[in-house]
C-alpha cells in the first residue's frame, strides 16, 4: 500500500524488493551463503545499474538479485526536477509519473522483461508463463540514517537467510 497523500517522486531514499511472478528462481540459485547469478540474473544487476542513466535524478545504494526477487535502495537526490504529467495519462497507475519511485520500477520491470524474452528466443533462456514480475513492488520509504543502514545490512545478508 502506497501512502495516499505522499509524492513518490520526492527526495529521499526508498527500499524497493520486487519479486519474480509465482517466486520461481529465474535469476539463479544460493549456494550456502552465496548467491550464485545465471545470465538472466546478471542481466538484471546490469540493468537495475544503469537506472540512474536512465533517471540522472537517483542515485543506487546497496542492491542484491536473489533467485526469485530484488532488494534494492534508491534515492532520489532533486538535483535534476523530475517531469510531472500534467494530468494523469490513461493506462498509467497512480504515483507512475515521470521521476517517481513507480515509473522507475515500472521502466526497470519493463526493461529487463523484454530483454529477458529476447534471451528466451535467441539463447534458450527459460521461458516465464505470462509476466517475468509480479504486478506490484514493495517499498519502504526510509526515514533516517539508522533506518538506512537496517537495511543496508538485511540486503546484504539475504543470501544467508
Amino acid at each position: 500500500m502506497r501512502l495516499h497523500d505522499y509524492n513518490y517522486a520526492s527526495e529521499g531514499a526508498y527500499f524497493i524488493t520486487i519479486c519474480a511472478r509465482v517466486r520461481q528462481p529465474w535469476f539463479g540459485n544460493v549456494q550456502g551463503e552465496t548467491i550464485q547469478l545465471n545470465d538472466a540474473g546478471r542481466m538484471v544487476h546490469v540493468e537495475w545499474q544503469t537506472l540512474a542513466m536512465r533517471f540522472p535524478q537517483i542515485e543506487l545504494d546497496s542492491f542484491i538479485v536473489m533467485p526469485d526477487h530484488i532488494h534494492g535502495i534508491l534515492c532520489i537526490t532533486g538535483d535534476t526536477a523530475p517531469i510531472t504529467l500534467p494530468q494523469p495519462s490513461r493506462g498509467r497507475p497512480n504515483g507512475t509519473s515521470r521521476g517517481s519511485i513507480g515509473r522507475i520500477v515500472q521502466a526497470f520491470k519493463s526493461i529487463t522483461t523484454n530483454i529477458y524474452t529476447q534471451h528466451v528466443l535467441e539463447h534458450g533462456w527459460l521461458a516465464f508463463p505470462g509476466k517475468l514480475w509480479q504486478r506490484n513492488y514493495y517499498e519502504h520509504i526510509i526515514r533516517n540514517e539508522p533506518d538506512r543502514q537496517r537495511i543496508r545490512d538485511y540486503i546484504l545478508g539475504n543470501p544467508s537467510r
